[in-house]
C-alpha cells in the first residue's frame, strides 16, 4: 500500500500498539514468547513511572530515575520493533494507522493512549494551571517552583512576596495529597536552609478539594487519615470547594474566597484521549471507548482499547475501571494471552480485576494504603504504611537501574532530609512581566 511507513515485514500477524504506558508495555512483553510481530507507537521514546512525578516535580527525584528508554526494556525480545511517532487517526477498513511518520498497517490494533487533563472548558485555567502528566510538566513545575523562590527574595511589596510563595493545588486525590506532603516537607526541612532570608511562615499551601472527602475510593478511614496528616503538617484543606477561575495570579473558589498565587497545579480530573476514525458511537461521555469483556472496542473484530482509555462497565465498576496503574497492567497482560488464544482458534475469555489495593503518601512516616491480602482488606498507615509503600513503588519500576537510583537517593533524603535536585534548566511557567519588575525591594 502507497505510503506505508517501512518496518520489516516478519510474515506474522502485526500487533500494532499505540502507547507506552503501563498497559501497552504490559501487552508488548506478554507477547514476547507468541508469533506475531509486535509494533508500539510512541510520541516518546521512553516509559515512564508516572505515580513518582510528582517527586520530580518537587526536586525529590531525577527525571532519569523514573524513565526508561523502550528500546532498552525490550531489547531483548526478537518480536518487538518501536517507533517514535503519534497516530492521527484509524481507518479501520484498511486496517492501517495514519501516523507522523506514514501509515502502519495492522491486524491486531491496540489504543492505549491514557488520559490528558481535563480542564472542563476553562481555557483560562488550562493556560495557566500547571498540570502533572509527563516529565516536562515535572520540569516545569519544579523550575517554576524554584524560580519563584528565588524572585521572591527580590519582592519589595508583600502581595507579589506571598504570591509566590503560596501553592494551590485542585484536586484531593492521591496526586494532589502527594504533592502538598511533599511540599510541606520542603517548606519543613530543605527551604528553610535555602531561603534563610524569607519567612517560610508565609508559604502557604492549599488543598482544594470538590467533593467531602480526601482520596476518594479509598476506605473511610484513610481518607480521614489523609486530611489528618495533612493538617498536622498545615496544609489548608478546603474540602466541598471548588475553582472558580484562574487567572494566573487570582484563585477564585465558588464560595466567593480568593487566593492569591502564581502557581496552581491541577490535579483534579482527566478525560480520554481517543484516537480520530472510529465510530463516534464507541467513544463515551468520559472520552474512553466502549469495550466488551475481553477489551474489544463495541462493533470492531480486531480494534481493542485497555487502560486509561478503555471503559469496561462491570457489575462491580458500572462506570469502568479504576484510572490507576494495575488495571491497566492486568488488561495489558490478559490481552496479550487472549490474542494468543485468538490465534490458535480459541475464544477469548473475559477480564476479572484482582483489585490489589491503593496506595498515597503524605510525607516521611506518614502513607496510606488499603491493601486486599488473602481476600481482606488491611488499612495501613504511619511508618508501616510508608515502609510498604516505598517497597511497593520500588519494586514497580521497570529497570534494576531505576530501582537503584530510587532507592539510593530515598535512603539518602531520609537520612539527610534534603532534595538535592534543586536546579533549574528550562521552561519557567509565567514568568514575570515586566511591569511587576516596580513591585521588586531595592537591594
Amino acid at each position: 500500500m502507497e505510503g506505508l511507513t517501512k518496518i520489516e515485514d516478519l510474515g506474522k500477524p502485526r500487533v500494532v500498539i499505540v502507547g507506552g504506558g503501563f498497559g501497552g508495555l504490559q501487552l508488548a512483553k506478554t507477547l514476547a514468547d507468541a508469533p506475531v510481530q509486535v509494533v508500539l507507537i510512541d510520541k516518546q521514546n521512553y516509559h515512564g513511572f508516572w505515580p513518582l512525578l510528582y517527586q520530580v516535580g518537587t526536586a525529590g527525584l531525577n527525571p532519569d530515575s523514573i524513565v526508561s528508554p523502550f528500546r532498552k526494556i525490550l531489547n531483548e525480545q526478537e518480536n518487538f520493533y518501536f517507533r517514535l511517532a503519534e497516530v492521527e487517526s484509524i481507518d479501520a477498513t484498511a486496517q492501517v494507522v495514519e501516523t507522523t511518520i506514514g501509515l502502519i498497517r495492522y491486524d491486531y490494533l491496540v489504543i492505549a493512549t491514557g488520559t490528558t487533563s481535563n480542564f472542563f472548558g476553562d481555557e483560562l485555567m488550562a493556560k495557566n494551571a500547571i498540570t502533572l502528566k509527563n516529565v516536562p510538566d515535572a520540569i516545569e513545575l519544579r523550575n517554576t517552583l524554584l524560580s519563584h523562590f528565588e524572585q521572591a527574595l527580590q519582592m519589595g511589596d508583600q502581595e507579589q512576596l506571598n504570591s509566590m510563595l503560596d501553592f494551590v493545588i485542585v484536586g484531593g486525590g492521591p496526586t494532589g495529597v502527594e504533592m502538598a506532603g511533599a511540599l510541606a516537607e520542603l517548606r519543613a526541612h530543605v527551604f528553610p536552609r535555602d531561603y534563610r532570608e524569607l519567612d517560610l511562615k508565609q508559604m502557604d499551601i492549599y488543598v482544594v478539594q470538590s467533593g467531602p472527602v480526601l482520596l476518594k475510593g479509598m476506605s473511610a478511614e484513610v481518607s480521614q487519615k489523609a486530611l489528618e496528616y495533612l493538617q498536622e503538617l498545615d496544609v489548608e484543606v478546603l474540602l466541598d470547594t471548588r475553582v472558580k477561575s484562574y487567572d494566573g495570579y487570582t484563585v477564585t473558589l465558588n464560595n466567593g474566597k480568593q487566593l492569591i498565587s502564581r502557581t496552581l497545579i491541577w490535579a483534579a480530573g482527566v478525560t480520554g484521549a481517543p484516537i480520530k476514525g472510529l465510530a463516534p458511537e464507541v467513544i463515551l461521555k468520559s472520552n474512553r471507548y466502549q469495550v466488551n469483556e475481553s477489551s474489544r472496542v463495541v462493533g470492531y473484530d480486531n480494534v481493542f482499547a485497555i487502560g486509561d482509555i478503555a471503559q469496561m462497565a462491570t457489575e462491580k465498576y458500572p462506570e469502568g475501571h479504576p484510572q490507576v496503574a494495575q488495571p491497566a497492567i492486568q488488561q495489558g497482560e490478559h490481552l496479550g494471552e487472549n490474542i494468543k488464544r485468538a490465534l490458535l482458534g480459541l475464544p477469548m475469555t473475559p477480564f476479572e480485576y484482582y483489585d490489589k489495593g491503593t496506595m498515597a503518601t503524605v510525607g516521611r512516616h506518614r502513607a496510606l494504603a488499603d491493601v486486599q491480602l488473602f481476600g481482606k482488606q488491611y488499612h495501613l498507615t504511619g511508618l508501616i504504611g510508608w515502609l510498604a509503600w516505598s517497597f511497593v513503588h520500588v519494586l514497580a519500576l521497570v529497570s534494576f537501574r531505576n530501582r537503584f537510583a530510587v532507592f539510593i537517593t530515598w535512603a539518602w533524603n531520609y537520612f539527610t532530609q534534603d532534595k538535592g535536585m534543586r536546579y533549574i534548566i528550562g521552561k519557567v511557567k509565567a514568568p514575570l512581566k515586566e511591569k511587576e519588575v516596580e513591585a521588586k525591594a531595592i537591594i
